[in-house]
């Protein structure tokens, strides 16, 4: 890479697709690495090429099975360290435990920051993540993080499509500051949804605030995994009128009852990024690529250039 470190980028096997087309973007080769199991579930690494004195990049994003991703993803890095590596960064496009940020009940963990100490005892000098469940979580890390939006994504996708009829919501009230910074940019009334999560997988929409009759409804969240919040509010979103409701979320991470959720056809479409690596098969799912955004901040990096244009918004 012109004037940066050479530049090495190997992935794990929860972002081996995400990783290529990173590669493609950057015109480089994806690196040479052996990353598999022992019979007993024992993840292991060898790099099958030199390392030494090189600028590595290693992509994994932390999801299910989120245990295993995060065992491989430290071991990764120690490997990469022992090879004497000049730097590690580790490119999380997605950071598991992240919801786990603070302690809202007695005697439970703050996992997130437990998962940014592994991280820094295993080695890596810097993070790359995208659309943390909480900002705070950067805080958690004693070492440099650059934290990316999917939204200039989105926003390009948007700029296609009609939005004179929209109006952006927010399926909780946490996701207010998100939901209103789409509706700056688009031009569109902002609404909410009360809702009452009653289980970890189930939730009840309670009420809505917010222009909905013969309008098209746009939600967004940062990620998905059983799609309880998003078809709750859809369906009541489409009781009190709405002609369409449709979805954007960072991370689809669906587990199967997600999955079934979305093909009873409450909502609309849903559209996200490949930060997670899913089938989408018959799911009303629009899949876009985050791989230019994350190529771009890995070269800006590896040239110790600045990140910070790669938050602007084109066209609107």
């Amino acid at each position: 890479m012109e004037n940066g470190k050479k530049l090495k980028i190997f992935t794990g096997n929860s972002s081996k697709p995400l990783s290529q087309e990173i590669c493609e973007y950057l015109d480089v080769p994806l690196g040479d690495a052996t990353v598999t199991s022992f019979p007993d579930n024992e993840s292991f690494v060898r790099y099958n090429e030199n390392i030494r004195g090189m600028d590595v990049f290693l992509v994994q994003s932390t999801c299910s099975p989120a245990n295993h991703n995060v065992m491989e993803l430290l071991i990764m890095i120690d490997a990469a360290k022992r090879a004497s590596a000049a730097r590690v960064t580790a490119v999380l496009p997605f950071f598991g435990y992240s919801r786990q940020d603070r302690k809202d009940q007695p005697r439970v963990p703050i996992t997130s920051k437990l998962v940014a100490n592994l991280l820094v005892a295993a080695g890596a000098n810097r993070i790359l993540t995208m659309d943390l469940h909480a900002q705070q979580i950067q805080g958690f890390f004693d070492i440099p993080v650059d934290h990316l939006y999917a939204s200039p994504v989105f926003f390009e996708e948007l700029k296609s499509r009609d939005v004179q009829n929209m109006t952006i919501f927010s399926p909780d009230v946490g996701g207010m500051k998100m939901a209103n910074a789409y509706a700056e940019v688009l031009g569109c009334p902002l609404g909410f949804v009360a809702k009452r999560r009653t289980g970890a997988s189930t939730v009840e929409a309670m009420n809505l605030v917010g222009e909905v009759e013969g309008r098209e409804i746009l939600m967004i969240d940062d990620m998905t995994e059983t799609a309880g919040t998003l078809t709750a509010a859809a369906k009541i979103l489409k009781e009190r009128g709405a002609k369409k409701v449709s979805a954007i979320v960072s991370h689809c991470v669906l587990n199967e009852t997600g999955k079934e959720r979305l093909r009873q056809g409450i909502l609309d479409e849903l559209i996200t990024t490949n930060t997670v690596n899913i089938d989408i098969g018959d799911l009303p799912i629009k899949k876009l690529s985050v791989a230019p955004l994350l190529g771009e901040a890995i070269r800006r990096t590896n040239t110790d250039s600045s990140i910070s244009s790669l938050f602007q918004i084109k066209g609107f």
